[in-house]
């Protein structure tokens, strides 16, 4: 198989490092717009190869890893339906509710598959919590909590393009987390401040923000996000229900990026996990093995593009919320389809 990967960044190399160990990739197709940026791909790992345009990167490949910039992903993603090329695309799809779900219902339209990456979904720990909430074995949902720290902040120039906390940050969780649950969230309660680094608010951002969630249950989803965590990179999720209370992301002490207090006094593990990358690595794994799965026919997309609207629809309204002081703002419930 012949995975195509568009775009050299950062994201796009990790892929290409996981790729390129799947035993099924024999080859994967590098394009990117910037002079070099592929070339310096192929020179670091083995099978791969360098694609002058995007016309030939799709010719060549079975399957099309979209990790280029967000406005540039609606017009990647059409021209792999085009195509006829299934892709996995780099979360969000498209930066506004508008332009996805007119590009969703392009999706829809057509046979071949488009997966999100939204990696927590393939994370081994997040999916046996998914096992156990659907086969009632937490009981009914009360509470989830869901705790995100970035090591450092951003680069002051990512975050002017980022589209907010919400959108870039949080959004990972509020996809996650009603995935997790089941169940429609109908009112966001969402708040932010500007403690850490001046350079957000010049991009009117926030580095540290809260949302409530409510869901039609009438379960409660705490979200907690900040920029900066002086110990390293930080994600948990809780779920206390009526009959049992499970956490995701409480690792070993050597990389759990908390410090423990107790009577002997302060503890904290030798490794925390110093990013995403680290922190997510088997999500990012089986992430592309699925993918690959997906490719050959032999597994379901487990992240549709129209599930994907759920997420940003509610990081509007957190941003919505947030605008207005932490104002209750409601969520219309998603258009059957």
């Amino acid at each position: 198989m012949k995975i195509g990967l568009i775009g050299a960044g950062r994201i796009g190399v990790m892929h290409a490092r996981h790729l390129v160990d799947l035993p099924r990739v024999e080859e994967v197709v590098v394009f990117d717009e910037r002079p070099g940026a592929a070339a310096a791909v192929a020179a670091d790992l083995p099978n791969v190869r360098v694609a002058g345009s995007l016309d030939e990167t799709l010719a060549r490949a079975d399957g099309v890893v979209i990790a280029a910039s967000t406005d540039a992903h609606p017009a990647l993603v059409r021209a792999a339906l085009a195509a006829g090329v299934p892709a996995l695309c780099e979360k969000p799809i498209a930066a506004d509710l508008e332009t996805m779900q007119g590009l969703v219902d392009e999706i829809d339209a057509t046979a071949t598959p488009v997966v999100v990456g939204f990696q927590r979904r393939f994370d081994p720990a997040m999916r046996r919590l998914k096992s156990l909430l659907d086969e009632g074995a937490v009981g009914s949902v009360l509470v989830v909590r869901a705790t995100g720290c970035d090591a450092v902040p951003p680069d002051p120039a990512y975050i002017a393009t980022s589209g907010g906390i919400f959108k870039d940050m949080l959004i990972h969780d509020l996809d996650a987390i009603p995935w997790l649950v089941g169940d429609d969230v109908v009112e966001v309660f969402a708040q932010g401040s500007v403690l850490i680094d001046e350079s957000f608010a010049r991009s009117d951002d926030v580095d540290v923000a809260t949302a409530t969630l409510r869901f039609a249950s009438g379960a409660l989803a705490q979200l907690v996000g900040t920029r900066f965590n002086p110990i390293g990179y930080d994600h948990r999720v809780e779920v206390l229900g009526t009959r049992d209370s499970l956490a995701v992301g409480l690792h070993d002490h050597d990389h759990t990026p908390l410090a423990h207090l107790s009577a002997e006094g302060r503890t904290v593990g030798p490794a925390p996990y110093p990013g995403f990358p680290e922190r997510f690595r088997a999500a990012y794994v089986a992430e592309m093995t699925t993918f690959t799965e997906v490719v050959a026919g032999e597994a379901v997309n487990p992240s549709p593009a129209r599930e994907s609207l759920v997420s940003l629809r509610l990081a509007e309204a957190c941003e919505q919320s947030r605008r207005a002081g932490g104002r209750p703002v409601p969520v219309a419930a998603p258009v059957a389809h």
